[in-house]
């Protein structure tokens, strides 16, 4: 089947069917949209996909590992691992870092919760949020348990991306301004996408399982510096195996969710914007605008500690120097202005926090900076920040000045809105990070092993390589 390519039209939308007979699958009220998602995603073949997007999809599945392997012990993730062991179950896929295996939905839950529980791992702003926590998991899992190959999970994760980002184009911006965390509610639905992938199925069970998973889709930002959060993206890419599971077994929801009446969209929010999401990106693929993180805190404080470290470089004042920071950022940053924060999962959603460990030169890409939080240096440099939240700017923006006790001013503005545009660059510093986080637990060889297999899926686009060995070396 072709890439449609075709230009949103009134009253209908033509796509290509199997014998180039064009068809109207979709109209601006949003009619056929879950279909004609669901036809483009099915469609998507490795051996197809660019240089460039397979790339990416690997330092997606390297940050993930990285993040994973670094998150397994955190509090959040050791609970829900306790309590899957608790339930029992067949040994069907690997808990990343452990030697154990459990059921395919238990281990996406779990290995979900742990890529995200550092707040460390890479987001889109298409929907906005994290959605590689989301569908990884859930298709790592389903991978194992299937004997996949890398090629087949690769074509998977970017159809399972790309649909996730569309109908992030779809809801935005009433649906994350309503208090949704996309990465749970829209990482459900790419997930549940990838493994109809994976699974091959039918265009009509794919359907159903986008509607199972979108009955269940859940997640609240005002969890956001709390356990809770990490979770969104282990209950996502739970409910997206489970239900394509299901659906390959013939259980049935509404083929139309996303668009029937009071449905996915419109129950969420009052935005459908169907022309949108039907848009072909920039590049052709909304996964090269997927932006890796390197400072391990919530991406809203980025901007921020960019901006700061510029005006250390340039102007050097020593932090006694500072009688105060003044830091500018759009409301929807609100998600990361905790005042007054006691504890490091805290400190990563604080824009006071991220300024005074920024001033004091402190290694925020470093996991135990932000346990530091409470150490008396930090905290008399955080009482010194005041954070003031405007209309019309976003996420990925900041404007910071300081003042100094002898009268001068200097002022930064920053934004990391954009991907990096050199994408060998940018594989070489995700393959640092996953290093820096990884090595220490598994040895640096088996890690250098693991980014090893990983690179076949940008040499080889017919690679039929296994996985096995891959979750051989990702065991503790």
């Amino acid at each position: 089947m072709e890439r449609n390519t075709t230009a949103l039209q009134d009253p209908g939308y033509r796509s290509i069917d199997r014998k180039g007979v064009g068809v109207e699958t979709t109209r601006r009220d949003g009619a056929g949209l879950t279909r004609e998602l669901v036809r483009r995603a099915l469609a998507v073949r490795h051996e197809d996909l660019p240089g460039t997007v397979r790339q990416v999809a690997r330092d997606c599945l390297v940050d993930w590992l990285g993040c994973t392997h670094a998150g397994e012990q955190e509090p959040a993730c050791r609970i829900v691992r306790a309590s899957v062991l608790e339930e029992g179950g067949a040994a069907q896929a690997t808990l990343i870092g452990s030697p154990l295996k459990v059921g395919v939905s238990q281990a996406a839950l779990v290995n979900g919760t742990a890529s995200h529980a550092l707040d460390y791992d890479d987001v889109n702003l298409v929907l906005p949020g994290h959605v590689s926590v989301a569908v990884i998991p859930a298709l790592l899992a389903l991978a194992e348990y299937r004997q996949a190959s890398l090629s087949e999970f690769v074509a998977a994760f970017v159809a399972g991306y790309e649909t996730a980002c569309r109908i992030g184009a779809l809801v935005e911006p009433a649906h994350y301004a309503n208090g949704f965390h996309a990465t749970a509610t829209l990482g459900s639905l790419g997930a549940a996408v990838a493994c109809a992938h994976l699974l091959k199925l039918s265009e009509s069970e794919a359907c159903h399982a986008v509607g199972v998973a979108a009955t269940q889709a859940a997640g609240l930002k005002a969890m956001f510096g709390s356990m809770a959060k990490p979770l969104h993206a282990g209950m996502a890419a739970q409910t997206g195996v489970r239900s394509a599971l299901w659906a390959q077994k013939g259980f049935t929801s509404r083929p139309d969710a996303l668009e029937c009446a009071q449905g996915f969209v419109l129950a969420h929010g009052q935005d459908m914007h169907a022309h949108h999401a039907l848009a072909e990106p920039a590049g052709g693929h909304h996964l090269l605008n997927n932006i890796f993180k390197f400072h391990a805190a919530c991406f809203s404080t980025h901007a921020t500690i960019e901006a700061l470290r510029e005006l250390r470089r340039e102007h050097a004042p020593s932090p006694d120097q500072v009688q105060r920071i003044q830091v500018t950022a759009g409301t929807p940053c609100a998600i990361c202005n905790i005042p007054s924060p006691t504890t490091g999962l805290e400190a990563k959603f604080s824009l006071r926090a991220a300024s005074a460990f920024a001033l004091l030169d402190m290694d925020t890409s470093r996991l135990d900076t932000w346990d530091r939080v409470t150490e008396d240096a930090v905290q008399a440099t955080l009482e010194r920040v005041r954070v003031e939240l405007v209309p019309g700017m976003g996420l990925s923006e900041s404007v910071v000045a300081l003042h100094l006790a002898d009268g001068r001013s200097f002022e930064r503005a920053a934004s990391v809105g954009s991907p990096m545009a050199d994408k060998a660059e940018q594989s070489r510093r995700v393959d640092r990070k996953f290093l820096a986080l990884v090595s220490p637990r598994i040895g640096y060889d088996r890690s250098l092993r693991i980014l090893d297999r990983l690179t076949a899926m940008v040499d080889d686009a017919s690679s039929s390589a296994s996985l096995t060995d891959l979750f051989l070396d990702c065991r503790a």
